[in-house]
């Protein structure tokens, strides 16, 4: 069975977004026979941010007209939503930069959502089973000075689980600055416990991953 893992943290080797993947991954590899992974990393290995608008006009302009940019965007458009269609879950590593969608999360979606299998109206991903670990530096809950600035999130939910339609799970980690930010240390007790609480659900989460693709498979 296989996994798509794509990972966007622009910063591996600390990366919470990652660490918290890893642990899906690894619940969701031991309860799966021959588990095979693809990964692509947008975070260290960026997509070209002028081959969407390229992979669009492409099916727009005359087969003698189109240029070397748009016959790229139009084959990478092809193989990103290859590595989509072709896998049996999902897992996407996704943190919030600047209180929005990373950069290149968007680029990433964009440019798969060029390819008519799973863009507007396309069902091809519908049902897929698929897990989104995102981490907030801060914390933008309900209540808190910064209420609703977490613009990415929401974003996120709603082009994998409404756009695509994945059968999708969310598992977040807030208050990852904690412990490197002065300010925030008050908030470190209150940092352990949701890291803890969120290592937990990632570990539980890949194992649903598995069941549900043994699932899928019957």
């Amino acid at each position: 069975m296989s996994l798509f893992r794509l990972d966007a943290s622009i910063m591996p080797a600390t990366s919470a977004s990652r660490a918290l993947g890893d642990l899906v991954e690894q619940a969701w590899a031991q309860a799966t026979p021959e588990p095979q992974v693809r990964r692509r990393d947008v975070g260290t290995s960026p997509i070209p941010a002028d081959l969407w608008a390229a992979a669009v006009t492409e099916g727009f302009t005359p087969e003698a007209e189109r240029t070397d940019l748009q016959r790229r965007g139009r084959a990478l458009a092809t193989a990103l939503a290859d590595e989509l269609l072709e896998a049996d879950a999902l897992l996407l590593t996704v943190p919030l930069y600047n209180y929005g969608v990373s950069q290149h999360v968007k680029t990433w979606f964009d440019l798969a959502y060029a390819d008519p299998r799973i863009g507007p109206g396309a069902t091809g991903l519908a049902g897929t089973p698929a897990v989104l670990v995102t981490v907030l530096g801060g914390s933008y809950a309900p209540g808190t000075p910064k209420d609703g600035w977490d613009h990415s999130t929401g974003w996120l939910e709603r082009a994998l689980r409404d756009v695509w339609g994945l059968d999708l799970e969310v598992v977040q980690r807030d208050l990852t600055l904690a412990h490197a930010n002065p300010a925030m240390a008050q908030l470190r007790p209150l940092a352990d416990e949701r890291q803890a609480a969120a290592e937990e659900q990632a570990a539980v989460a890949g194992e649903r991953l598995a069941r549900a693709m043994a699932g899928a498979r019957a």
